[in-house]
């Protein structure tokens, strides 16, 4: 690798970029050309895997009438959680969000990314398949925030109805959905802090 070619060896603009990344759960319906979404998906496919096993799997949806039977589906897994399994403090830490079971962005942003990630099989086995999913939908939300695109990731649980309404063979275990697009103009920002650097790592 020709490290030189590289603009900023430090790291320093990645993490000046990457500090204005925000979860977003208020979206405009502006439409995003395809090519920004596939090119993100491509990036998201570039990280590294258990044995190069490769095993996540994207599922782009721009479709209206798909996006309504996912938003149908993830509310009813929801309403179960927020009425029967959440726990008080759970409930309060969710508060600053403004949060409960109806998940209106996921018919009113233009795109859903679901990541997938494909169990070990005797013909097609994975290592580490969850880890290396983790990594890559962790490269896939660095794209679409460089490519200025707002994202909120969503993970209903269970989440098995993705299988079904999406089509995708069973031993493709759901991930995450990646809920993408543009921030309404008046979209709510709830006030958050980062832990600093010294909180998170040490040097040994």
């Amino acid at each position: 690798m020709i490290m030189e070619n590289f603009e900023d060896l430090s790291g320093q603009k990645f993490l000046s970029e990457i500090r204005h990344r925000r979860s977003v759960r208020d979206f405009s319906s502006e439409k995003i050309p395809r090519e920004i979404l596939l090119r993100c998906i491509e990036a998201a496919g570039q990280a590294p895997s258990g044995a190069n096993t490769q095993p996540w799997y994207f599922v782009l949806v721009e479709s209206e009438s798909v996006k309504q039977k996912l938003r149908k589906a993830a509310e009813k897994v929801e309403q179960d959680f927020y009425e029967r399994k959440i726990t008080e403090r759970w409930r309060e830490d969710l508060k600053p969000f403004q949060t409960n079971f109806s998940k209106p962005y996921l018919t009113e942003a233009p795109a859903l990314i679901v990541v997938f990630s494909r169990k070990s099989t005797l013909t097609e086995p994975s290592y580490y398949p969850a880890e290396s999913t983790g990594i890559a939908t962790g490269f896939l939300l660095a794209a679409l925030h460089l490519a200025r695109l707002s994202t909120l990731t969503h993970t209903p649980s269970p989440m098995g109805f993705l299988n079904e309404i999406l089509g995708v063979p069973k031993n493709f275990k759901a991930h995450m959905i990646v809920v993408t697009g543009y921030p309404k103009k008046d979209a709510f920002y709830p006030s958050l802090r980062r832990k600093n650097l010294n909180e998170i790592s040490k040097v040994l």
